[in-house]
């Protein structure tokens, strides 16, 4: 949950590199989310000052340097919102809102962190690999995408001394295939304790879920829910969650209770009806 009040402040972009493709590092001044944000927390952005378009959007926080009060963020264009983001120039300004909702949680002494990224979903895990750091803990990330070209932090994350094991769909880096199968083989070594982190497309998230399950491990995955306001009013990014002992599922704002959430609460298309009939029976036995 958020730890304090979120700022809304307008907030100046200071850097703009373009990554190839449709990928951009943008880094905005920001003294609250620079100082306060968590791994898998994320802000709320809209380009320029005008009332067009009405709804900000979310984008997961990269990277942080409180001593400049600045944040960065990894921007794949892919709508007005943030392509109007992406052709801000230095100088220009974005209002936000941030830093908001619930981060990863730092694994256990002695758990080995393995992240699983798929796309622009790399982003939180350049911050988190280094709250595990420092955090004397060890970490892990399997980047995955379609194409190397869906890869453009793959040198920049592995510069930073994490391990990196890349795979794309078409071969063109890494293991060919699917993200979870480089995953698999590591899981299967066994590689001694570990917990899994994950934040991508609904499809890999579901899949990593289904893996934890079946090898009773932790996993934590940040949703990309559809988002209007990020402080929980709209009720536009509910997720369908069911803890343990509960008889009934409840929807739950990942906004504000997420994005990040224990894959075991989650409620995934298709088991809506059997958890709840199994919560039910366990309510009444």
């Amino acid at each position: 949950m958020i730890d304090r009040m979120p700022a809304n402040r307008i907030a100046p972009l200071v850097g703009r590199e373009g990554l190839g493709g449709h990928y951009w590092l943008l880094t905005f001044r920001h003294a609250e989310t620079a100082v306060g944000a968590r791994a898998g927390q994320f802000v709320m952005m809209k380009a320029g000052l005008s009332a067009e378009p009405p709804l900000r959007r979310p984008f997961s926080i990269m990277d942080t340097d409180p001593g400049q009060e600045t944040f960065t963020l990894f921007v794949k264009e892919v709508g007005p919102g943030s392509r109007a983001l992406c052709a801000l120039e230095p100088g220009d300004v974005a209002q936000c809102l941030g830093p908001l909702g619930r981060p990863f949680s730092t694994p256990p002494d002695g758990t080995e962190a393995l992240l699983v990224a798929g796309g622009y979903g790399v982003a939180p895990f350049r911050l988190f690999g280094r709250e595990v750091g420092r955090s004397g803990g060890k970490a892990r990330l399997f980047y995955g995408g379609r194409t190397a070209s869906d890869l453009p932090l793959l040198d920049r994350l592995a510069a930073t001394g994490l391990p990196v094991v890349p795979a794309t769909e078409d071969g063109s880096v890494g293991h060919r295939g699917r993200v979870t199968a480089p995953l698999v083989e590591w899981l299967d070594r066994p590689p001694g304790p570990a917990r899994l982190y994950a934040c991508g497309p609904d499809a890999m998230l579901h899949a990593v879920a289904r893996l934890a399950g079946e090898r009773a491990m932790e996993a934590e995955v940040s949703l990309e829910s559809w988002m209007g306001c990020g402080l929980g009013t709209c009720l536009g990014c509910v997720v369908l969650v069911q803890g343990a002992g509960e008889a009934r599922p409840k929807h739950r704002c990942a906004c504000t209770e997420g994005p990040v959430f224990d894959t075991a609460r989650i409620l995934w298309p298709g088991e809506e009806v059997s958890r709840a009939a199994r919560g039910a029976a366990e309510a009444v036995a």
